[in-house]
């Protein structure tokens, strides 16, 4: 076991990444070649984890920002001792049904903590990551909950826009057990860095009230150096890895031609021989895997001293971080929910549905204080802080409300460490019309099957004088069209109040609330402790006077303009119904004789949104009728913009009169 050294250890991670890149004729060997050192001293000397138990809630995260270079990951994983990856998966990298993906994905494999590859996400990621880990250390001590973020980051995660966010929001809040280890090799695809930034990262990231310093990646020393000073300061931490891509390559080594292709055979011969790997593909000798194996072991002391402190412990103490870790939701919830939906219908107050979602949250967050708030610097126009929510600031992280700042990008992404993190249950809130910065996050967030709450208000035209800059049109298509997202558009308070139970209800799913700026009527006056938003679409008001002629779709506040264009057509005697639809997708998921019980088989059909009809054509057929957007909206008072773009209740009874008369 002595004779195994440094370099021995490193070489296997270089040796797995190269053979496996060119077993799959794909893949980004560069990276892991360069990182290796770096990696080895993080897994050997620092890392708090073990391979038997990946999930353990007191391990340090580690994060693979760059997210192309994931054999690195596999390799450690394979090295160390996780069952779910095995030298077979190593051999599978990159084929179908293998857990060793391109880009390492969450859920494929127990150890990997969330699905990086899209540049940037991942350090971001570790931010909530971390920020996670403070709010609980808050909450529950140090004996409970005590562990670092880690996270390898390239340039291309530095330059993209996000980075900046992501660092910003981390040197305000202090998240001191926040390290980054930058794989500083100065190439990305176009080749040398130089063509394209001339940043000085430590000094961006000093500016923001980071800790930085500089090392040789190679020299493990060094590195090990660097890691244990960067554990001792009260900031987040940079640590610039100085590496050279593709190390050992003779032919390749610095160069972009290691970054994204397999080397070749003949050059991953001369690269064993330059490093001193004298063994076949994919083997790894006997006194190398045991030595990784027992460096995978190392975390198991750390894992039975946490399971010794979690046994000594309060039991009500630690059932509830256990029930917390579960994502189970406390007892009680759903009574003081439907009492509130009860109190709703019977009050009828006309109300806008971002001030139903804080009224919502006021119930909520009481019965469920794993619920972590915030706001992209909008707090008091989304209405997110519910009553008792204070704001958390470096120092105070017992606090259960983020002041995200102008960071909607940023956000998205943190939250879906923190959701990764286990233990809290983030949503947070900007405009709708600024769910393109977030977008990409809450992609992740649908792909990784999250439970994270994004709030969006001010959700159509009917913002108003903010003009078209701030009035969404195509973002509730753009939205619905995200596998794996609940696009919720309520027409009250009581859907409201239906919205959120499913948010938190479904635990694998991400959900977006699009909510009004304008006050809307309660339209469910009658009270039911059926959820009825959970169908994604029902009929409101049946059609009264024989077999209906006429169904009326609408969601959000277009359902009031349905409901007055209903009592129209049943005055002129057309039997008329009116569907609120808040969630299409659950109504897409519905039984085919459901769906077209509610949208009436034979009957005209009219939709209405203040927004592109695209989502509504699966819905309307070839003769339904849409009224909404077109383009893009103007700047003037709400009354005047639905008068101007012909949303009206006359509009709606005009067309299904049309279509009754065809």
């Amino acid at each position: 076991m002595s004779a195994v050294s440094h370099k021995d250890l490193a070489n296997a991670i270089r040796a797995l990444a190269m053979d496996a890149v060119q077993q799959a004729n794909s893949g980004h060997p560069g990276m892991p070649m360069g990182m290796a050192d770096v990696a080895t001293v993080l897994f050997t000397k620092f890392l708090k984890f073990d391979p038997k138990t990946p999930t353990w809630a007191d391990r340090d995260r580690f994060v693979l920002s760059a997210g192309h270079g994931s054999m690195l990951q596999y390799a450690l994983m394979y090295l160390t001792g996780y069952e779910d990856i095995t030298l077979d998966e190593i051999k599978n990298f990159r084929q179908l049904h293998a857990r060793t993906a391109g880009h390492p994905e969450y859920g494929h494999a127990a150890g990997i903590e969330t699905t990086t590859g899209p540049l940037g996400q991942g350090i971001a990621n570790a931010v909530g990551m971390a920020l996670a880990e403070r709010i609980l250390n808050a909450r529950f001590g140090n004996d409970v909950v005590d562990h670092y973020t880690y996270t390898i980051a390239g340039d291309g995660c530095l330059m993209e826009g996000i980075s900046h966010e992501a660092i910003s929001m981390a040197g305000h809040l202090k998240l001191d057990r926040l390290i980054v280890l930058f794989d500083d090799n100065g190439i990305t695809i176009d080749g040398s860095t130089d063509v394209s930034v001339s940043d000085d990262q430590l000094a961006r990231f000093k500016a923001s009230g980071w800790d930085v310093s500089a090392c040789d990646g190679h020299d493990a020393e060094a590195v090990e150096k660097a890691i244990a000073a960067a554990k001792l300061t009260d900031k987040p931490s940079l640590i610039a890895c100085k590496t050279t891509i593709g190390y050992g390559s003779p032919a390749k080594a610095g160069k972009s031609s290691s970054h994204g292709s397999p080397l070749g055979d003949d050059e991953i011969k001369l690269t064993k021989d330059a490093i001193g790997w004298a063994h076949g593909p994919f083997d790894i000798p006997a006194e190398i895997l045991d030595a990784w194996r027992a460096a995978g072991s190392r975390g198991q002391a750390d894992r039975d001293a946490w399971n010794t402190r979690m046994a000594s412990i309060d039991a009500a103490k630690r059932a509830e971080f256990e029930r917390g870790q579960a994502g189970e939701l406390k007892d009680g919830w759903k009574e003081a929910l439907n009492a509130f939906k009860k109190q709703t219908s019977e009050a009828q107050e006309k109300t806008a549905t971002r001030k139903s979602s804080e009224l919502v949250l006021n119930v909520l967050t009481e019965a469920i204080p794993e619920m972590l708030g915030g706001s992209a610097d909008l707090t008091g126009s989304n209405n997110t802080k519910a009553k008792g929510m204070e704001g958390i600031q470096a120092g105070s992280y017992e606090n259960s409300y983020v002041y995200y700042g102008v960071r909607e990008h940023g956000m998205a992404a943190a939250m879906n460490g923190i959701a990764l993190h286990g233990g809290l249950i983030p949503y947070g809130a900007t405009f709708l019309v600024f769910t393109d910065y977030c977008r990409p996050s809450m992609r992740l967030s649908a792909l990784m099957g999250l439970r994270v709450g994004y709030v969006m208000t001010h959700d159509s035209i009917g913002l108003g004088e903010d003009g078209p800059t701030h009035q969404p049109v195509e973002h509730l298509a753009a939205l619905r069209v995200i596998p794996n997202m609940h696009v919720f558009r309520p027409c009250d308070t009581v859907e409201t109040a239906e919205a959120w139970a499913l948010t938190l209800e479904h635990t694998n799913t991400p959900s977006t609330m699009a909510l009004t700026r304008q006050g809307l009527p309660i339209l469910r006056t009658e009270h039911t402790e059926e959820n009825l938003t959970a169908k994604g679409g029902y009929v409101l008001r049946e059609a009264e006077g024989g077999e209906r002629k006429v169904t009326l779709m609408a969601s959000g506040s277009e359902v009031e303009i349905m409901m007055n264009a209903r009592d129209a057509l049943q005055a002129e005697g057309i039997p008329t119904a009116v569907v609120s639809m808040p969630c299409m997708e659950l109504f897409d998921a519905q039984p085919l004789d459901y769906r077209l019980s509610v949208l009436g088989e034979g009957a005209a059909r009219v939709a209405c949104e203040a927004a592109l009809r695209d989502s509504w054509d699966k819905y309307l057929g070839i003769k339904g009728s849409f009224i909404g957007m077109n383009g893009f909206g103007a700047s003037a008072p709400i009354a005047d913009l639905y008068k101007h773009f012909g949303i009206t209740s006359e509009a709606v009874v005009e067309a299904a009169k049309g279509q009754l008369e065809a």
